[in-house]
Formats: structure tokens, C-alpha cells, sequence
């Protein structure tokens, strides 16, 4: 069991978030549309922008959660590359432009973890750090447990190809 949400809220150093703009400027045919279809998910997340600063703030939980020190040791000491490709990979698989492909070239995830040794404790820290970082943005509340939600599929795929002995 993954433990719950907690958190506060979050704006990069500029105090800026770009789901803080003025909504009178949002297409309301943009907000009637289901999570999952077209780019809905992407632009619940903020686009480019909303996505790297949910993707700072999970490394930060990685960097800080006592829960997350093993998967924090599967990654490279410098995350520049880990945030960036995380960071393109969410862009494509919310609905946005396949920035991951662009720059990396194609990916399966399960496959791109498959050296890892990924159980239940080490699906439920990725899960904990990324619900940390969720319950920071300034994200709907059904959008939260949307994506949540989703994001827990792959993950779980992950631990299934990667299992532990």
C-alpha cells in the first residue's frame, strides 16, 4: 500500500506555475474533454512547463524520502539527464508531443528497466515520491488522482518485468 498524499504548495523560484494563469484565457471545449483523450492530460499537467516542475519536485522526494533511498541509488548521482528524460517522456505519454522518441529514440519502459531489481518497496517509493510531487501542484483534484492512477500502471509493469527474485 502506497501512503498517501501530503504536501504543500509549490512555485518555482519565480513564483510561477503555468496552471496559475488567468483562466478566463482557458478554451472551455479544452476543459470539457476526458483525461486520456487528445492532449487533455498533458495540458491538466500545465504542458512542458507543468511537467518538469512535477518532475524537479518528484527528484526532490527521491533526494529527501528515507522510503525512497534504494531507488534513489538506481539513478546517477547528477539527475540532469534522469529529469530531462522523465521530463519527456510524461510530455508524450500525457497526450503531448513525443519529446522522449525526439531526443532518445524510441522506449518500452518495462524493457528500459529490466537491469533494475524492482519489487513492491521499490514501485511503492517511485509511487510515493511521485504522489508527493503531485499533491504539490496546483492541479484539479480529479486530475490528481487521475494521473496517480495511471501512473501506477506502468510502474506496476515495470515491477512485473524487473522482479525481484
Amino acid at each position: 500500500m502506497v501512503a498517501g498524499l501530503q504536501g504543500q504548495s509549490y512555485q518555482s523560484q519565480e513564483g510561477y506555475h503555468p496552471l496559475d494563469s488567468d483562466s478566463s484565457k482557458t478554451n472551455p471545449a479544452e476543459e470539457s474533454r476526458p483525461y486520456g483523450q487528445g492532449d487533455a492530460s498533458y495540458c491538466a499537467a500545465g504542458g512542458y512547463e507543468g511537467i518538469k516542475i512535477l518532475v524537479e519536485m518528484f527528484y526532490r522526494y527521491m533526494d529527501e524520502l528515507p522510503e525512497a533511498r534504494t531507488i534513489r541509488q538506481m539513478h546517477p548521482e547528477d539527475l540532469t539527464v534522469s529529469r530531462d528524460k522523465l521530463t519527456r517522456f510524461l510530455c508524450g505519454w500525457l497526450g503531448g508531443e513525443k519529446l522522449f522518441s525526439q531526443k532518445y529514440g524510441p522506449i518500452v519502459i518495462p524493457v528500459a528497466h529490466a537491469h533494475l531489481k524492482i519489487g513492491e518497496a521499490e514501485r511503492d517509493a517511485w509511487m510515493l515520491c511521485m504522489e508527493r510531487a503531485v499533491e504539490e501542484q496546483p492541479y484539479k483534484e480529479d486530475f490528481k488522482r487521475y494521473l496517480l492512477e495511471q501512473l501506477l500502471v506502468p510502474a506496476e509493469r515495470i515491477r512485473l518485468a524487473c522482479a525481484k527474485p
